[in-house]
């Protein structure tokens, strides 16, 4: 624990106190910034209304009360606890003429977004878990796979998400920040805040990458595993209408997990200096923001159940409104 108040050192007497920092986001003239608050506003709108359909679809229809439609419908309320770390504020900033974000609220931001994030992970994986025992052990997967045990590993990804990255944005938060407090980004990430140091802190950002770095591989490796020898089951059914069936119900996953890791392994696994300053915002926005709205989307129009009791949802809404 030395070595991070050695590197964080004591703040330097003419080293200008932040009280607060300056969200830039997506530059360009008021029109534009007026296009991009609608697109923004309109995605995330969508976003919501999409994972609210999946989690009522699966509370509403019986035919989904399965281990499987389970752990989507709680992965679509992640989405949207996910998405609302950012989108809101950056909706806000974009009309700001300040475009400030409280100090506090700034590492507020940084923290449920990186737990959100390792939470989404963690989800993937026991998601994979579930599709691999469906398929490769399915006579016992509905004595493995009970509400409890479902419960008990969502229970754990929440905990695990959010227990790790206290410390870490702690110290973070408690480097000496320089008389800038312009953040070059639309969210509160590690490598701007950094960037405004006035101090180095080498062991704090290994540390950081270091625990973000092990999450994704783990998890990436744990999904990549168990679609190996989930394959492995599929190509030794013998009827082709089996493989596909069995291929069916893995490829809305595997899209959404490819969607989602494809850009994060880019930002956190290694420190992204040479990375344009645009190029940054763009892969954040990709699965901070599309990645919760391509989600539902994804999962709905490649499943007939998930289809039809959206349908159903829907269907009823209107009986409703109607009388």
């Amino acid at each position: 624990m030395s070595f991070f108040f050695m590197y964080l050192g004591p703040m330097n007497r003419s080293t200008h106190v932040v009280t607060e920092f300056v969200l830039l986001g997506f530059p360009g003239s008021w029109k534009i910034q007026i296009f991009l608050f609608l697109m923004f506003l309109v995605v995330y709108v969508l976003t919501l209304l999409g994972n609210a359909a999946i989690i009522c679809a699966v509370r509403c229809d019986s035919r989904l009360h399965t281990p499987m439609y389970f752990l989507l419908g709680n992965f679509a309320f992640l989405e949207i606890c996910y998405v609302s770390s950012t989108v809101p504020n950056m909706l806000a900033n974009i009309l700001s003429k300040t475009k400030a974000i409280s100090f506090s609220g700034c590492f507020l931001q940084f923290y449920f977004f990186f737990s959100l994030g390792t939470t989404e992970c963690l989800f993937l994986a026991v998601m994979a878990y579930d599709r691999y025992l469906a398929i490769c052990r399915p006579l016992h997967y509905h004595t493995i796979m009970t509400e409890r045990f479902c419960s008990i590993l969502l229970s754990s990804c929440w905990f695990i998400g959010f227990l790790g990255y206290p410390v870490p944005i702690f110290f973070i938060s408690q480097l000496p920040f320089c008389s800038s407090n312009i953040i070059d980004h639309f969210l509160c990430d590690m490598d701007p805040l950094m960037a405004l140091s006035c101090a180095p802190a080498p062991i704090t950002e290994i540390v950081f990458y270091a625990q973000s770095s092990f999450v994704l591989f783990f998890t990436i490796m744990y999904i990549l595993r168990s679609y190996i020898l989930l394959l492995r089951t599929v190509f030794r059914i013998p009827s082709a209408a089996g493989r596909q069936k069995a291929f069916s119900t893995c490829c809305s996953h595997l899209v959404v997990v490819s969607l989602f890791y494809g850009t994060v392994m880019v930002m956190y696994v290694s420190p992204t200096y040479g990375i344009p300053t645009l190029m940054q915002k763009v892969l954040t926005l990709v699965y901070s923001v599309m990645t919760p709205l391509f989600n539902p989307l994804i999962y709905s129009l490649r499943n007939k159940d998930m289809k039809l009791a959206l349908r159903n949802v829907l269907l009823g809404t209107r009986i409703t409104k109607n009388t």
